[in-house]
């Protein structure tokens, strides 16, 4: 494996340009982070200048090659996109397609990692486990389509029931729930589905994990390697070339109910 190829694997799954500087940034933290990767180490001792040499020569080799994109230099820093001569076939394939939404912030995936594991959940037994009010966090996931109300539980009231849907699946790039790592320990019991009990009854007060906050990339990577957790979010092209891959914030405060 070469430095051309390793920048080349990070230019394309960037979401925004990248210096020479940024690069080298990545690949010295890259040999911190894995102390026993050779590779990674003798990566790092590369110079600046160095990188900016090997980016040219990527980008030289692309342009020889004829192909639909390359790696370009904007500002400075450098990024893969797409000729413009392909433009026409890229508004066709993408004049129907909608702006991909904002990234689900901690509250949102906190919430639908409760909702993945535990369904079909009412609000209250989500609120529970979370220990603060959902209404605008289960809103937007609503409105997402990542989750749907799936059925009525038996206790007085009838409250609705949630679970994922199919966009969730494709969401997170997954074949099916039995995907979801640790899923079969995390789940809800079968009895418990049968017989869902209001928050007041419930016994557990386990409180759900996190969706990994890096990406994996990923392909997984959790952010706390000692519990089990979603898929990273999956990687979205956009019609530039770059790649993005939502890395929520874990500071973010959970959202708050809009007042009346």
């Amino acid at each position: 494996m070469e430095l051309k190829h390793v920048i080349e694997t990070i230019l394309f799954v960037s979401s925004k340009p990248l210096t020479a500087r940024d690069i080298l940034r990545i690949l010295k933290t890259t040999a911190e982070q894995n102390p026993d990767h050779e590779l990674a180490a003798n990566l790092a001792k590369f110079s600046e200048k160095e990188i900016e040499t090997q980016i040219q020569q990527l980008a030289a080799e692309y342009e020889g090659r004829g192909q639909g994109f390359k790696p370009v230099c904007v500002a400075g820093a450098w990024q893969f996109a797409t000729l413009p001569e392909f433009a026409p076939w890229l508004r066709t394939t993408l004049g129907g397609a909608k702006p991909r939404p904002p990234r689900l912030t901690q509250a949102a995936l906190e919430t639908l990692a409760i909702i993945a594991y535990r369904q079909p959940i009412t609000r209250a037994e989500i609120e529970q486990i979370r220990g603060v009010n959902v209404d605008a966090v289960m809103q937007t996931l609503l409105e997402r389509g990542l989750i749907e109300v799936v059925g009525r539980a038996e206790v007085p009231g009838k409250p609705p029931l949630y679970g994922t849907t199919e966009e969730f699946l494709q969401y997170f790039g997954l074949r099916s729930l039995d995907d979801l790592p640790g899923a079969q320990h995390l789940r809800k019991p079968a009895q418990q589905i049968s017989q869902t009990t209001t928050p007041s009854s419930q016994s557990h007060t386990e409180k759900e994990p996190a969706l990994p906050l890096t990406e994996s990339n990923k392909t997984v990577q959790p952010h706390n390697t000692n519990t089990a957790s979603l898929p990273n979010e999956p990687l979205v092209a956009n019609a530039n070339g770059p790649i993005e891959n939502p890395t929520p914030n874990p500071s973010q405060p959970d959202e708050k109910v809009p007042s009346s």
